[in-house]
């Protein structure tokens, strides 16, 4: 039959389809709205604490629907005692950690997580299993253990005690096992068959396949470091503010400012500014690096 002949029997199937489609097309537009309208409602904090970071301490109590996003005589005085306070060192010491977490990670995250997707060894399979078990433990359960060893290896109050229990992470082997296991083993075995080593094989195919997952590695390495504050306040203390970080010096904020809003508002939009343009520019990696989390390996 003629493909451009229409008959009885298709033109109901045609009619059917336009509601249809008009139908999902209405679903798009609504599901549109709603999400631009819960990102409105989820930016509303930031805004807020922009907004009252550029007003006196005075407008700040004031809180009504027209000054709360917009100071009605803006000023940058908070900005000011921010900045004439350590907030410069604290932002280098974050800036530090950060830069030591991503290396390390994508260091020993990516040689572990390359082990257990491809070298077979004894126990392999429990060794990860047990691995994977601990992520279940809440996080604030390891702090005196690592308080303990920290005291014994005398890292205390040093910038050791920031960087060097968060070299490795078990999701960031997670992650870069199962990206590992999607590359196609055929090519590893082809430069086998060449004659290359698994160390040339590592760094010239695998390597250059796993940007997007290493990308991911780092902009969540990124994030924790910066968000990080429990850790710190406990691995540094007797008053040293020189290895503070942003989240532990804006406590120290709320401690010698807590009435004054503005100047807690200053700092926290310095503390949050560098986070959310590391999001902005890399947020495809974001959702990359959770969808590598859930291939099958």
């Amino acid at each position: 039959m003629d493909p451009l002949v229409l008959t009885e029997s298709t033109i109901p199937d045609l009619k059917e389809s336009r509601p249809r489609g008009r139908v999902s097309q209405a679903l798009l537009i609504v599901g549109f709205i709603v999400l631009v309208i819960v990102a409105l409602i989820m930016f509303v904090p930031f805004l807020f604490s922009l907004a009252t970071s550029f007003k006196t301490p005075p407008d700040a109590t004031k809180l009504t629907f027209r000054t709360m996003f917009w100071p009605p005589a803006p000023t940058l005085d908070a900005y000011r005692t921010a900045f004439d306070s350590n907030i410069g060192r604290w932002f280098l010491n974050s800036a530090l950690v950060a830069v030591v977490w991503i290396v390390g990670r994508i260091a020993m995250d990516t040689l572990a997580g390359y082990a257990f997707a491809r070298m077979h060894f004894p126990g392999r399979d429990l060794i990860f299993t047990l691995m994977l078990a601990t992520m279940m433990i809440p996080g604030i359960v390891l702090i005196i253990p690592r308080f303990i060893l920290l005291q014994h290896l005398h890292l205390l109050n040093t910038y050791g005690a920031l960087t060097v229990p968060f070299l490795a992470d078990v999701f960031g082997i997670f992650l870069m096992k199962q990206f590992f296991e999607s590359i196609p083993l055929d090519l590893e075995e082809a430069a086998r068959i060449d004659g290359a080593s698994r160390y040339q094989i590592f760094r010239t195919i695998v390597l250059p396949n796993t940007i997007p997952a290493l990308s991911a590695l780092a902009i969540f390495s990124f994030q924790g470091s910066w968000n990080n504050f429990v850790e710190p306040v406990i691995f540094i203390s007797g008053g040293n503010t020189n290895l503070y970080t942003l989240p532990v010096g804006l406590a120290n904020f709320k401690s010698l400012y807590l009435t004054n809003w503005p100047v807690l508002m200053a700092i926290a939009v310095i503390t949050t500014v560098p986070m959310a343009l590391f999001f902005l520019v890399f947020q495809r990696y974001f959702i990359s690096g959770n969808l590598v989390s859930g291939i099958k390996g």
